[in-house]
């Protein structure tokens, strides 16, 4: 069965750990603190990685609730990895709506939260092939 590729990213650098990312149209830059002998430009890939499940959990609830109708106001998702040394690391994921909700949407929006498309990649993993060329 054929392939068709849904998304390319390429990351390019020339020396140091800064990367110039490029989504699309869209320019990132990801780096790692001073601390750890970067620069400190732009946030490591940990947390790009970090950054895309919170944004794609506020993206895929508000989406949900504009066709519901529903009035969520502001979205904010806190994502916190905690490393472990003898088994999976763990992210918490904390989602805050400032509109008031009653009950039964908040479980719908918890239950949507957990199939939002990056979760899915979080939780099942991908096959991931590498070449150096």
């Amino acid at each position: 069965m054929a392939e068709t590729p849904t998304l390319v990213v390429t990351v390019e650098g020339e020396k140091g750990y800064a990367q110039s990312i490029r989504a699309g149209r869209h320019t990132l830059t990801s780096d790692e603190p001073v601390a750890r002998g970067g620069t400190d430009t732009g946030p490591t890939p940990t947390g790009l990685y970090l950054s895309s499940l919170g944004a794609c959990t506020a993206i895929t609830l508000r989406m949900y609730a504009d066709r519901k109708g529903w009035e969520l106001g502001s979205i904010r998702v806190r994502c916190t990895l905690f490393h472990r040394e003898e088994t999976r690391s763990r992210i918490e994921r904390e989602i805050t709506l400032s509109a008031p909700l009653p009950p039964e949407q908040k479980a719908k929006l918890l239950e949507v939260a957990g199939r939002t498309p990056v979760t899915k990649l979080v939780m099942d993993g991908v096959e991931l092939e590498t070449r150096l060329t």
